[in-house]
């Protein structure tokens, strides 16, 4: 049952910060095509896209370790002992 929620939690958690990132990302592109001048929006255009991979690469990192801690197999290994 534990395992459940935590999974529904994740996916409502990964849903929020991604649309969270969709809704910056717009919002950024909205403001950068604004800019009148071209090497400013130059600057802004490097600067959304850098933002735009820190975010979605954010993201997915984040989905990816919250399964791997919520569906890892829990027997661990004794410390120490031989590994097969």
């Amino acid at each position: 049952m534990k395992q459940v929620l935590l999974s529904i939690l994740t996916v409502v958690m990964i849903v929020a910060t991604t649309l969270s990132a969709m809704v910056i990302l717009v919002r950024a592109t909205l403001y950068v095509t604004s800019i009148a001048s071209t090497l400013p929006r130059a600057g802004a255009i490097a600067a959304e896209i850098l933002l735009g991979v820190v975010l979605l690469l954010g993201t997915v990192w984040l989905a990816t370790h919250m399964a791997v801690l919520i569906f890892a197999p829990k027997n661990e290994a004794p410390k120490g002992g031989p590994l097969g």
